[in-house]
């Protein structure tokens, strides 16, 4: 069993142990920024919507300059679990009460192109990361089952979206190999696929496009004078007349106003050895990817060498557990325990990071300053596009920017000292929920 180091943030200059990092494509170079540059935007973290971003603006002939604290794809970008989730955090059903039935659906446009967008990201720019198609959402309790239902027919009915169907609790059994669920939903329109790689194509095509990337390049501080702006790293600095700020849950106190609305979790994940294909096949059938109702949700999936990729549990303190491995198994088990017997090859944390209604905070911070993160759990889709439409800002297209920009993300409670154990206070509430009911 291999773990990572059990500090959720700080740099250490290289990918932690993982299953992606172990089977993982080759990086464009991307040596540390040395001196001092100029550029039209400078880009601040490689994750996706960095990438992104900094691929778009390339391609509209704009001089970017990359920042990444340590390597691209090092924090959620290259953690997660890897799937393909259609639409927005909210379901539409909670988007049309509270943003209006106008909103939702354009919202729900924006998610269909987000998701247009990754199959552009794979199919023309090459980035290479296993797309598996099959994205299956199943109830751990038989009294959500009528709610997923009405979801399903909600979005069939209403916004024509036919690549999704209900599942009941025989399909759902046979599906997954577990007895703890009632049913679900089936959408082909999502699926997974290995979350490094996808973060590792989009840094080769924006390299290709002409971007400048840095790696072990953190950005230490910022300053703005006049219309341009001075990002600092420790070896060099960057001149821009725009910043976009993309760092997700690895802000560091760079820009605390963000950090007032998007806020780190951690996450954990591990991967067997392989199973073999009979096994395999009685866990999760037809490859899909799985993940449950839980509010600390169990998402899994099987892997193309025939491993169970399985994250599960949560902490909200800047530590990883010491024995992540030990950590994900107790979750495991509570749904597979036929998988006693199965040695654990890899496991890691992850930092991602979360708003307080879950909607992605996009916005343009201070003059020249756009930041963009908080997706809660769903940036394999969402955060590439994000970058999209930011680059698509500042090179004179920012309709469907400013849609997200006026989406209405609040402060977490409790002030600079008290959001943090608030935060605490209330997601360690709700996964005891999880437990006890």
């Amino acid at each position: 069993m291999r773990s990572t180091d059990d500090d959720a943030i700080s740099a250490r200059g290289d990918y932690p142990p993982s299953w992606y990092a172990a089977t993982r494509i080759a990086a464009p170079a991307a040596p540390p920024l040395d001196g001092e540059v100029e550029a039209d935007v400078c880009v601040i973290g490689g994750g996706y919507a960095g990438l992104s971003a900094a691929l778009h603006l390339a391609r509209a002939g704009r001089k970017v300059v990359l920042l990444e604290g340590d390597r691209f794809g090092w924090g959620a970008s290259g953690r997660n679990g890897g799937q393909i989730h259609v639409g927005m955090r909210r379901e539409q059903e909670w988007l049309e009460s509270h943003l209006g039935p106008d909103d939702a659906r354009e919202l729900w446009r924006i998610a269909l192109d987000a998701r247009a967008h990754l199959d552009w990201l794979i199919e023309d720019q090459g980035a290479d990361c296993d797309l598996t198609p099959g994205y299956l959402h199943v109830d751990h309790r038989a009294g959500y089952v009528r709610h997923t239902r009405a979801h399903v027919d909600h979005l069939r009915g209403r916004y024509g979206y036919d690549a999704i169907r209900f599942v009941d609790k025989e399909e759902a059994r046979h599906l997954v190999g577990s007895t703890g669920y009632h049913g679900g939903l089936l959408d082909m329109r999502g699926g997974h696929l290995h979350a490094l790689n996808l973060a590792l194509g989009i840094a080769r095509a924006a390299a290709s496009a002409g971007a400048a990337l840095h790696e072990r390049s953190p950005a230490t501080a910022m300053d703005r004078q006049g219309d341009r702006w001075t990002v600092h790293t420790p070896r060099g600095k960057v001149a821009a007349d725009r910043v976009v700020l993309a760092c997700n849950g690895y802000l560091r106190g760079l820009v605390p106003k963000v950090e007032q609305r998007v806020m780190p979790i951690n996450n954990y994940v591990a991967v067997t050895a392989p199973l073999g294909e009979e096994l395999a096949q009685a866990i999760v059938r037809n490859g899909h990817a799985v993940s449950d109702s839980r509010f600390v949700v169990y998402y899994f999936r099987i892997t193309p060498d025939g491993r169970l990729l399985f994250g599960g549990g949560e902490n909200y303190s800047y530590r990883f557990p010491a024995d992540i491995a030990g950590f994900v198994r107790e979750h495991i088990l509570a749904i597979f325990p036929q998988l006693a017997d199965v040695p654990i090859d890899h496991a890691w944390g992850g930092t991602l990071a979360i708003t307080p209604n879950r909607l992605p905070f996009v916005r343009e911070v201070e003059p020249g300053l756009i930041a963009a993160g908080g997706f809660s759990g769903l940036g394999v889709v969402m955060a590439p596009y994000v970058g999209k439409l930011i680059a698509d800002a500042l090179t004179g297209n920012d309709a469907d920017y400013a849609r997200l920009a006026r989406l209405p993300v609040p402060r977490f409670p409790g002030g600079r000292l008290m959001r943090w154990p608030t935060l605490v206070a209330a997601m360690s509430f709700l996964a005891l929920r999880d437990r006890l009911y």
